[in-house]
C-alpha cells in the first residue's frame, strides 16, 4: 500500500544522531497563528489546495502544509519526536499509530470527534489503542480482487465467485492448457497471507499480545491454502518478481486477478484505457459463503501531536477535513476513498462501478494487531511465509520459527506489561 511503513525499525534505533537537524525546523514562538501540519506522499502536495477555505473562515490564521516522502516519513517522524520538533498535526498510516502512542507523542481525538458516528466502523477500530482513539480516518482503503470479467466469461464463468472454493475452480479453467496463471500473489507482501488468516479467523498474538500465534490451526490452514494456490500453478511461484510490469501483464492476460486497494483504480484507468470494460473489481470471497470475507482496514489518519500549544485549532483543523463536503473534494483531488459514509452517498460511490466493490468491503474489515511492534512482525510473516511456499521450509516448521521470532520481537512487550500488572497489584 501506498501508506506501507518505512524501515519498520525499532523506536528509536538510527534516529538520535538526526535529532539535532531536525530541531531546525522548530516554529518561531511568535507563530501563535500557524499551524504546522505534515502530509505525506501526494497527499501533501494536493490538501494544499483546501487551506484556503480553512483560512477564509479562521481569519489571522494560517496552515503551512510540508509534504513528506511516505518512503522518509516513519524516521521523520521519529526523528522530529527525539528532537522536539514535532508538528501539530500529522497524517499517520493506521498502523504506525500504536508505536507513536508508545512514546507518548500523540493526543488522544477530541471527544466531539471521537463520538461521530459517520465512519466505518472497522476503519475506526484502527484507531483505537487499548480502547482510546488516537486518530480521525482521513481517507480509507482496503484490497478487494481487481479481476478480468472477459478472461472469466471465455471459460464459463459470467459471475464472480462468493467463496474460494468457487475462485479456485474458475482459476483452474483459466490455466488450462498452460498458458497464463490465474492469480498474482506477491510473496514480498505480507496482506494477503494475513488476510487469509484473518478469514479463517486467526488471533495473529494471544495472551493479551504478549506471544505470537502463528501455530494456531487457523493460521496453518491459511497459509496451507495459500501455499495451494502455488503448487496448483495457479500463482507464478516468484511472485511480484516474475511480472516484469504488473499492468502489462495484467493487460496481456499472462494473469486475469490480483488482490489491490483503491489506489490501482486510477492507475488502471490511466495505463489501460484499452482493458476499460475488460476489468471490474469484486470484495473477496469467503470460505464459509457468508461475505464478503474479512479484508484489511487500511488508509491514514490525521493526529493531533500531544505537545502542541494549539490543540484547538489542530482538532479544528482536522474537524475540517474531516467534513463530508471536504473529504468529497479529496477524493476528487487524489481518488482517495472518503472516510465519511455520507461521503460516498452524496457522489455515488457506494453503488458506481468499481468503487461498489470496496462499499461492500469496508462493511467486512479488520485490523492487524495495534502494537508498536507490528512493522517487524508484518517482516518476519512475510519472511518465513515465503520460506514455506518456495517449499525450502516445511508448514510447521516454518511457523514454529514465526513464533519463536516474533515472541522475541514482542519480549519487550512483555516485561513491560508484566511489570505494569505487578505494580497494579
Amino acid at each position: 500500500m501506498r501508506w506501507r511503513q518505512g524501515s519498520g525499525s525499532g523506536l528509536l534505533v538510527a534516529v538520535v544522531g538526526a535529532a539535532l537537524a531536525a530541531a531546525g525546523g522548530c516554529r518561531a514562538a511568535s507563530d501563535a497563528d500557524v499551524l504546522e501540519f505534515w502530509a505525506m506522499g501526494r497527499e501533501g502536495e494536493v490538501v494544499q489546495q483546501l487551506v484556503p477555505e480553512f483560512e477564509r473562515r479562521h481569519p489571522g490564521v494560517r496552515v503551512r502544509v510540508q509534504q513528506i516522502p511516505w518512503g522518509a516519513a516513519h524516521e521523520k517522524l521519529l526523528t522530529a519526536y527525539v528532537g522536539e520538533a514535532m508538528p501539530d498535526v500529522v497524517q499517520v498510516g493506521n498502523t504506525w499509530l500504536a508505536e507513536l502512542v508508545a512514546l507518548g507523542a500523540l493526543a488522544p481525538v477530541a471527544a466531539d470527534l471521537a463520538a461521530a458516528s459517520d465512519e466505518f466502523p472497522g476503519v475506526v477500530a484502527a484507531t483505537a489503542i487499548d480502547g482510546e482513539r488516537f486518530g480521525v480516518p482521513w481517507y480509507v482503503d482496503t484490497r478487494v480482487l481487481f479481476y478480468r470479467r472477459d478472461l472469466l466469461r471465455a471459460v464459463g464463468v459470467d459471475a464472480p465467485p462468493p467463496t474460494w472454493d468457487g475462485w479456485v475452480a474458475a482459476m483452474e479453467q483459466l490455466v488450462r492448457g498452460g498458458e497464463r496463471y490465474a492469480v498474482l500473489l506477491p510473496l514480498a507482501e505480507w496482506e494477503t497471507p494475513v488476510i487469509l488468516a484473518l478469514q479463517h479467523g486467526a488471533a495473529l498474538l494471544r495472551d493479551g499480545d504478549r506471544f505470537g500465534d502463528f501455530r494456531s490451526p487457523a493460521f496453518g490452514a491459511a497459509i496451507a491454502f495459500y501455499r495451494s494456490l502455488f503448487r496448483r500453478g495457479l500463482a507464478p511461484g516468484a511472485g511480484a518478481a516474475q511480472s516484469a510490469n504488473v499492468y502489462q501483464d495484467f493487460a496481456s492476460g499472462w494473469f486475469a486477478m490480483f488482490l489491490s486497494g483503491p489506489w490501482n483504480l486510477g492507475e488502471m484507468s490511466r495505463r489501460l484505457p484499452a482493458l476499460a470494460d475488460a476489468w471490474t473489481t469484486t470484495p473477496l470471497p469467503t470460505f464459509t459463503g457468508a461475505g464478503p470475507g474479512v479484508s484489511l482496514a487500511g488508509g491514514a489518519s490525521l493526529a493531533v501531536v500531544r505537545t502542541t500549544p494549539r490543540a484547538d485549532l489542530a482538532w479544528r483543523w482536522i474537524a475540517f477535513l474531516a467534513e463530508p463536503a471536504q473529504q468529497l473534494a479529496f477524493w476528487r483531488l487524489t481518488g482517495d476513498l472518503p472516510a465519511r459514509p455520507s461521503a460516498w452517498h452524496a457522489a455515488g460511490l457506494a453503488e458506481a462501478p468499481r468503487t461498489a466493490a470496496f462499499w461492500r468491503q469496508l462493511a467486512r474489515v479488520q485490523a492487524p494487531p495495534t502494537v508498536p511492534e507490528w512493522e517487524r512482525i508484518a517482516a518476519k510473516i512475510t519472511e518465513h511465509v515465503e520460506a514455506v511456499v518456495r517449499g525450502g521450509v516445511a508448514l510447521d516448521d516454518g511457523l514454529a520459527a514465526l513464533d519463536r521470532d516474533v515472541d522475541s520481537i514482542l519480549e519487550k512487550r512483555r516485561w513491560m506489561l508484566d511489570r505494569a500488572e505487578a505494580g497494579r497489584s
